[in-house]
């Protein structure tokens, strides 16, 4: 009799032979803009901890208090015995960022996609998504068992092609998208999008993951970086990036919201967010309103590294960004790994993305708030000197 699991072992060489292999790394101190990652000290631009709070105090404390008030988890789904006024306290503070009627909270940003997009269509109905989105955007798109088409990374061409063509066959239509995607950088643009889905009867969903806390004058994210709050749109985030914490979460409409507690399959049968990390993302969410420092020292670090290596470094092409995400493009898997190591032995730690997370490989450097000019000055000499 054959082996019905052998077939692993050939998948694993191919992956091995592909140069996509991914093991961990062991970072063995307190999360910040130097950490130390299996030993060695090493400056950190692989973090979505963009604003520093992972490591705060503030955050800290709250999470000891609500664990020691509470206990360390919330023992069931919020429909059953998971529910706890933290977890009310959080999604009015979310709705109040945001400025939306309402906000639900999920024990992932992934659970929070793949519940939401699931929930508002099925089988007959029609999904348009951006090419390079996220992957629990695509896999929500997939359960949700609706016709799902690609369209080309930000064309608003493309789109609406497609919504010409597609659109009178379906009872309702989601246009889904990142706000700020995470292996590239760059914006959807959230205006453009709003107006096609206006002119074709369509919801829209995008992804505010990193945009959450970094963008927009208050912090809220991509919408209202676009000038775009109120609007009637479906926005979903994560608690575990600048947020620093864990979870995330779906804002909108009363009516919304409500409904979504009624139908999201990975918010009614999932555990619910635990306090520790409740507690975590609401003082984080007070931080970053009082704090808005934070902000702007972010973007000042993000200006002044591509300052740097615009002037340093003008044979080095970064992709186009207007975030804390910026990417160096390569040329293979094999020269992504190579460079990601040697930066790794100078004492900078820069991950090599490969496919198929990304079409073509590449370096991501994370800026963060906490990053000194130092840090900066360090990252743009070694790369000069490689």
């Amino acid at each position: 009799m054959s082996n019905p699991y052998a077939w692993l072992e050939s998948s694993l060489a191919t992956i091995h032979k592909a140069n996509w292999y991914r093991s961990v790394q062991t970072i063995t101190s307190q999360p910040g803009a130097v950490v130390q990652l299996e030993g060695r000290e090493v400056i950190n631009f692989a973090s979505n901890d963009y604003l520093g709070l992972t490591g705060d105090q503030r955050l800290r404390s709250a999470a000891v208090a609500a664990t020691q008030k509470y206990g360390t988890g919330s023992t069931g789904s919020r429909l059953l015995t998971g529910h706890r006024e933290l977890h009310r306290q959080l999604e009015e503070a979310i709705a109040s960022l945001k400025q939306t009627e309402d906000a639900l909270v999920f024990s992932s940003g992934y659970l929070a996609n793949l519940g939401a997009i699931a929930a508002v269509v099925g089988k007959r109905d029609l999904i348009l998504a951006d090419q390079y989105n996220h992957s629990s955007l695509k896999n929500g798109a997939i359960l949700s068992s609706a016709l799902v088409l690609d369209y080309a990374h930000n064309d608003m061409a493309d789109l609406l092609r497609q919504l010409e063509q597609h659109r009178q066959l379906y009872r309702r239509c989601l246009i889904v998208s990142d706000s700020v995607f995470s292996m590239d950088g760059d914006l959807c643009p959230i205006p453009e999008i709003l107006a096609i889905a206006h002119q074709f009867n369509c919801m829209v969903l995008v992804d505010e993951a990193h945009a959450t806390g970094v963008l927009g004058a208050t912090g809220a994210g991509g919408v209202e970086h676009f000038g775009c709050t109120g609007e009637t749109l479906i926005q979903v985030g994560t608690l575990s990036k600048a947020l620093g914490s864990l979870g995330g979460y779906v804002a909108g409409s009363a009516a919304l919201i409500d409904f979504l507690r009624n139908r999201a399959p990975s918010w009614i049968y999932t555990t619910g967010l635990s306090p520790a990390d409740t507690a975590a993302a609401l003082a984080a969410i007070k931080i970053v309103q009082q704090e808005p420092e934070r902000r702007l020292q972010l973007q000042h670090n993000v200006n002044l590294l591509k300052q740097l290596i615009q002037q340093q470094l003008p044979h080095l092409q970064l992709l186009p960004s207007d975030s804390p995400i910026l990417c160096l493009p390569l040329a293979s898997a094999t020269a992504a790994i190579r460079l990601g190591e040697q930066l790794k032995a100078a004492g900078i730690f820069v991950p090599a993305i490969r496919p198929p997370t990304v079409p073509t490989s590449r370096l991501r450097i994370s800026v963060m708030a906490t990053h000194e000019m130092a840090h900066l000055e360090q990252l743009v000499r070694v790369l000069g000197g490689m």
